[in-house]
């Protein structure tokens, strides 16, 4: 997926390649999803067509209703019986995001699954919110409606219609607005629920419970005497501390998609998490690779200097994954010039790899050290194409999902943020691996290679043992951080650029833990983000989805 079009392509545990919303789950409710979580038009197609062929409908005529729409059901109820909190049992309420505009031809068979399946279930088993624009003209300042009514009405006219409006504008709904919404859309007005423009994203719980969304939802669902009251201290917390923070730290983002920044989502809140848990106010300078590179000098001198300004001013340098050669020599260049001028450097995947490159050409002196993905001929491939990798297949044919790392050197300074753990799991997605070959070659040369596969083949953590923090990870580990949880490794960079790492050892890594998540430890109600909630029975399990265009289930 293009992370131009997509955003960033984040990865599950168990290898499922899904799109960004499901990281906004897992950060939020602190769970871990399956790639059955993610329903894609696609599964969904493939999964009748592999029962047509199997003989399963004995001959008769598939159609979209009712052998599309069924699958979509049975999806729902099977994959939602799967606990994703870590606690036994299904829980208490499932959340399927169903995304997109009303009226898209996409997600046609999924509101007409979900019609089906309110309709079978039953009042007080299925709650429906609708997320809608409310936009307001600058010019008088005007909260306009119209978006909202028409939305609902074309809602209602595919057979679904919400019990909660969760409507979406720069500020609060006037009293007025939500009078006429509530005449024109048949949804009284305690259950129209305003998102308006906040200071952080952490408020949005706050701004939930405030107007009392999660009483809307329980009342639907007759869940009211059976939910506490949200745990939301722990949230409030970090919101207001976020708000107060005043000491800037600087980092530089040296990539190739830098002109949308929901390429590197991820990662951009694993270091908002590390920079909150650091109590520093940060500032992402965004530095588009080839802006670094000789070419770029000749033939646009300002981009190249602004690009060189935001590089040299920043406090540390992060280089995130990526696939393809554009831009590759400016990432380069950023690493040689964190190693040389001891800049606080953190590579990841492509990031890891550029840094081996960058010391093979500049320490050992082999001016043609490459990748092979990069320069098949070259004769130095510090960098090769994984042996059970496929050339000819691009889909799902990476090492993906959750792998396994054992620390080679305990006294590294990756080692010491995961707190002195010998192993660690982390989420993979790449073709590519350093070269074992020339390991003992770069080692002898005075690069450590502090992590390692099982095998000791496959090289996972690099560090220059004699830089103040100079380290790639072939692993993502944006990809686990929780806002009370912040990854070891960003919490590092973040530390080592304002000069405080040395107080994140002594404290033992990340022991000092900021709980997580939205919580209420009886009817587990999980946070939506363009939803329909539905209440858990036997018929009715636990679960988050998505079905990768736009429709998330």
């Amino acid at each position: 997926m293009s992370p131009f079009e997509h955003g960033e392509v984040y990865v599950l545990d168990d290898g499922g390649e899904v799109d960004l919303d499901l990281g906004n789950y897992e950060r939020f409710l602190d769970i871990k999803l399956t790639s059955d979580n993610n329903i894609t038009t696609g599964k969904i197609y493939q999964s009748v067509i592999d029962k047509e062929r199997r003989g399963d409908y004995l001959g008769k005529t598939v159609q979209v209703v009712p052998h599309i729409t069924d699958a979509i059901q049975e999806w729902i109820e099977r994959v939602a019986m799967i606990p994703v909190d870590g606690k036994a049992g299904p829980a208490d309420v499932c959340v399927i995001e169903l995304g997109g505009t009303i009226g898209d031809i996409e997600s046609m068979p999924f509101i007409e699954a979900l019609g089906q399946f309110s309709y079978r279930v039953g009042t007080g088993n299925f709650c429906l919110i609708h997320v809608s624009l409310v936009p307001v003209l600058n010019v008088v300042g005007e909260q306009k409606t119209k978006p909202t009514q028409h939305s609902v009405r074309g809602l209602r006219g595919l057979g679904l219609t919400p019990h909660i409006l969760a409507c979406r504008s720069t500020m609060a709904l006037d009293q007025n607005v939500k009078v006429k919404l509530s005449q024109f859309c048949h949804v009284t007005e305690e259950n129209i629920i305003t998102l308006y423009d906040v200071p952080n994203i952490w408020h949005i719980p706050l701004l939930l419970r405030d107007q009392k969304a999660h009483e809307a939802i329980l009342k639907v669902l007759n869940l009211m005497g059976k939910a506490g009251q949200p745990a939301l201290e722990e949230w409030t917390s970090r919101a207001a501390i976020c708000d107060k923070l005043h000491e800037p730290v600087h980092i530089a983002m040296v990539g190739k998609y830098t002109g949308l920044s929901d390429s590197y989502l991820s990662v951009l809140k694993a270091l908002v998490h590390a920079s909150v848990f650091n109590r520093k106010k940060l500032f992402v300078d965004w530095v588009p690779a080839s802006d670094l590179e000789d070419a770029t000098a000749k033939e646009n001198p300002d981009a190249y200097k602004a690009a060189w300004k935001l590089l040299k001013g920043a406090d540390g340098i992060l280089v995130p994954g990526g696939f393809g050669d554009r831009g590759v020599q400016g990432k380069i260049l950023a690493a040689k010039y964190a190693r040389e001028n001891r800049i606080p450097f953190l590579g990841i995947c492509l990031g890891m790899q550029i840094a081996v490159i960058e010391f093979a050409r500049s320490v050992i002196g082999l001016q043609d050290a490459n990748s092979t993905e990069f320069d098949p001929n070259t004769r130095n491939p510090c960098v090769i194409f994984m042996p059970e990798g496929s050339k000819t297949h691009m889909g799902g044919t990476m090492r993906l999902g959750s792998r396994r790392t054992y620390f080679q050197v305990m006294n590294s300074k990756s080692a010491k943020l995961y707190g002195s753990k010998s192993v660690i799991d982390e989420r993979h997605r790449h073709r590519y691996e350093v070269n074992p070959d020339m390991v003992a070659c770069l080692e002898k040369a005075g690069l450590s290679f502090a992590g390692k596969d099982e095998t000791g083949r496959r090289m996972e953590i690099i560090e220059l043992p004699n830089h103040p923090y100079f380290i790639g990870v072939q692993f993502h580990p944006e990809f686990k951080s929780r806002p009370g949880k912040p990854s070891p490794l960003f919490l590092g960079l973040i530390a080592a650029a304002c000069g405080e790492l040395d107080a994140v050892f002594l404290g033992n890594g990340i022991q000092r833990n900021i709980p997580n998540g939205v919580g209420n430890h009886t009817a587990k109600i999980k946070a939506y983000q363009n939803g329909i909630a539905t209440k858990a029975t036997n018929a009715l399990p636990d679960g988050v989805y998505s079905n990768g265009n736009g429709v998330y289930l």
